[in-house]
């Protein structure tokens, strides 16, 4: 796990990081559909993918949203209202307000990483991240919702009984770092409380 030390402060005063597998394309579009248009935070989303495909990702939230949608294709500048999709065979991370892709090793035979992209969220927004694990398939982002809890930041997962593929969020839960259980209908709400409670902490 990274060592937990703040960076300097970013232009989106709250992260949401969301990972899935198996079954993801709906529970995301179902998630990003539902986030208000003045989301306080920058969304940051893998979903994992065939590393040689193209993924339509990107194009089907930014039909459902009126966030602004982009692939990660190369560093730049964080910005908030903005939802930011892991590109295939690349780890997306952040670092000091910017985003990264590295085509380093392969965490849990994937690339890109849910722990990846949640353990450098975990380092760079402390208690202002959120992690929401959705359906899929293996343990990926388990010990990546350990490193937000950790850092103070607000983690969720979708319940496992209703989600397509049960493995993610229950391996995510089995850490005893996920505060809330949700089912996916009620997970962008608690998504924008969070992110506004957040937001208004760091601008107290």
């Amino acid at each position: 796990m990274l060592p937990l030390i703040p960076s300097e402060p970013h232009a989106a005063p709250c992260a949401v990081a969301i990972g899935a597998s198996a079954g993801g394309v709906k529970a995301l579009r179902t998630i990003v559909t539902a986030l208000p248009a003045d989301l306080p935070a920058a969304v940051f989303i893998v979903l994992h993918l065939d590393p040689n495909g193209r993924s339509l990702l990107p194009s089907l939230l930014a039909a459902a949203t009126s966030l602004r949608v982009r692939d990660v294709r190369d560093a730049g500048v964080i910005e908030g209202g903005t939802v930011y999709v892991a590109i295939p065979d690349r780890h997306l991370l952040v670092s000091d307000g910017r985003l990264q892709l590295t085509a380093s090793e392969r965490v849990h035979h994937v690339r890109p990483s849910v722990d990846r992209l949640f353990e450098s969220i975990a380092l760079n927004w402390l208690t202002a991240a959120v992690g929401v694990i959705l359906t899929g398939t293996g343990s990926d982002g388990a010990s990546g919702i350990a490193a937000i809890k950790q850092a103070g930041g607000h983690t969720i997962a979708q319940d496992p009984s209703e989600a397509e593929y049960s493995s993610m969020p229950r391996a995510a839960i089995a850490t005893g770092s996920v505060d809330v259980v949700l089912p996916l209908l009620s997970i962008a709400p608690a998504v924008a409380r969070a992110a506004a409670l957040a937001a208004a902490g760091r601008a107290a």
